[in-house]
C-alpha cells in the first residue's frame, strides 16, 4: 500500500524527523486560507502516487496567498501519468545549501533490509543511480541488528551526508520497522542555509499483509487505493484479491505467488503475454472464484482465461465446486482453461466433466493449459467440446 506525500510526511513527523509546516486541501479557495496560515508563500505540490511531479508542473512555488490559490487551481485537475490530481500540499519554502537522498527497502533477495543512500539528491537520482551508480551506495542492514548510531554513522560517511544526516537515518528506520513499511526513502533530505536537516519529500510503502495494524490509513489496500488508477485493480482490492494489471490478453488465476508466477512465465513462453497476476491463495471459495473470474472477464484485453491450480491444504474437488458455482453468477464468454493437479485432482477434473460448460477446457499440464489458452487468444479460435480436449497435456 502506498501513502501519499503528506501521509508519509506524517509518519516521518511523528517519528521525529523534521519537516517543514504543511497544510493538504482541495480546492483554490482552501489553499488560499492555508497559504495565508503559512505565512504567505508557500510549496503547492500535487498529490498523487507517482514519482516525476516536479518536472510534469505537479510542483510550484506561490509568493503569497494569491498565487497560492491561483497555482493550486492550475495543479488541481491535472493529470500526472495517468494519476488525476484532487489534493494539493502547501508546505512552506526553505532555503536549500545542498539535497542529500536516504532510504530503506527489503531486499526479498537476500533476506536482510538495504539502506540506500546519495550525497546527490532530488529530481535526478534515478539518473545519478543509472550514469553514476559509485554515487549511490547500498548497505545491507541485518534486521535483528537495525541501524545504531553506529551503522548510522557509517552510512552517514560512506554516502557523504552531513553528520546531522545519521539521526534521520535512525528515525527512519523506526518509521520501516513500527509502520510495517517494505520501502521508506526521503529525497530530498535537505540541509538549509540555516544548518538544518530537513525531509522535504517522502515514499512509504506499506506491507498490506499488515494492513490490520495500519487503521488509520484504512483496513486494506482498496481503502487507500488511488481512485484514479487501474479500475481492474481498484475493483479487485475492493474484493480483498492479490492483482496486478498487465499488459497481456491471457486472464491467468493461480493459488500461491509462486505458482501464479510460473505459470505468467509458461504464457509467455507460448508466444502470448499474460493480462494479469491474479492469486487466489489457499482458500479458493466459490465466492473468491467467482470474485476472480469477475475481476478477469470485465477486462477488455482479455481473450482467453487460464485456472492454474495446484491442490494442497485446499483439495482441487473444492476448487473445482468453486469454479462450478462461480459459473453460476459470472456470466462467462470467454475460454476458459482449467489445470488441476495434486490433492484430490481426479475428482476436481470429474467435477468439471460433469459440469460440462461449453467454454470450459481441462488440461493435465500446466504446460498444455497455458499452450491451449495462448491458442484462443492468438487464433481467436472458438473452445472445442470439453470431452474433445481431456487428453491435453
Amino acid at each position: 500500500m502506498d501513502l501519499y506525500e503528506h501521509q508519509a510526511r506524517e509518519l516521518f513527523k511523528d517519528h521525529g524527523i523534521p519537516v517543514p509546516d504543511a497544510a493538504v486541501v482541495a480546492t483554490p479557495r482552501e489553499a488560499r486560507a492555508a497559504a495565508e496560515a503559512l505565512g504567505g508563500s508557500v510549496v503547492v505540490k500535487a498529490q498523487v502516487k507517482t514519482g516525476g511531479r516536479g518536472k510534469a508542473g505537479g510542483v510550484k512555488f506561490a509568493a503569497d496567498a494569491a498565487s497560492a490559490e491561483l497555482t493550486a487551481r492550475q495543479i488541481l485537475g491535472m493529470d500526472i501519468k495517468g494519476h488525476t490530481v484532487r489534493k494539493v500540499m502547501l508546505a512552506q519554502p526553505v532555503d536549500i545549501d545542498a539535497e542529500f537522498y536516504v532510504g530503506y527497502v527489503l531486499d526479498r533477495a537476500a533476506g536482510t533490509f538495504l539502506a540506500i543512500a546519495s550525497a546527490e539528491g532530488g529530481m535526478d537520482i534515478e539518473e545519478v543511480a543509472a550514469t553514476r551508480p559509485e554515487a549511490v551506495v547500498r548497505i545491507p542492514v541485518d534486521p535483528a541488528v537495525g541501524i545504531t548510531a553506529e551503522k548510522a554513522a557509517a552510512i552517514a560517511a560512506a554516502a557523504g551526508l552531513p553528520a546531522e544526516a545519521a539521526t534521520v537515518l535512525q528515525q527512519l528506520w523506526q518509521v520501516l520497522i513500527r509502520e510495517d513499511a517494505l520501502l521508506v526513502e526521503v529525497n530530498p533530505l535537505v540541509r538549509t542555509t540555516g544548518g538544518r536537516i530537513l525531509a522535504l519529500d517522502g515514499k512509504v510503502t506499506l506491507d498490506d499483509n499488515a494492513s490490520f495494524r495500519q487503521a488509520r490509513w484504512g483496513t486494506s489496500h482498496a481503502d487507500n487505493a488511488d481512485p484514479h488508477g487501474d479500475p481492474l485493480e481498484a475493483d479487485a482490492a475492493a474484493k480483498g484479491l492479490n492483482y496486478v494489471k498487465l499488459a497481456g490478453r491471457v486472464g491467468v488465476i493461480g493459488n500461491g505467488a509462486g505458482l501464479v508466477m510460473s505459470t505468467l512465465d509458461v504464457v509467455a513462453g507460448c508466444g502470448a503475454e499474460p493480462a494479469n497476476f491474479l492469486d487466489i491463495g489457499g482458500g479458493a471459495s466459490a465466492q473468491v472464484m467467482a470474485d476472480g473470474l469477475s475481476v478477469i472477464l470485465s477486462d477488455p484485453d482479455v481473450r482467453s482465461v487460464l485456472v492454474n491450480v495446484f491442490g494442497g491444504i485446499t483439495a482441487c474437488d473444492a476448487v473445482a465446486d468453486g469454479i462450478v458455482q462461480a459459473l453460476e453468477s459470472v456470466h462467462l464468454t470467454k475460454p476458459l482453461v482449467v489445470r488441476l493437479d495434486g490433492n484430490n485432482a481426479a475428482q476436481g477434473r470429474a467435477i468439471l466433466n460433469a459440469r460440462a460448460h461449453p467454454l470450459v477446457q481441462q488440461a493435465t499440464t500446466m504446460d498444455g493449459a497455458a499452450r491451449r489458452a495462448a491458442a484462443f487468444c492468438l487464433m481467436g479460435a472458438s473452445p472445442q467440446t470439453p470431452a474433445a480436449t481431456q487428453g491435453v497435456r
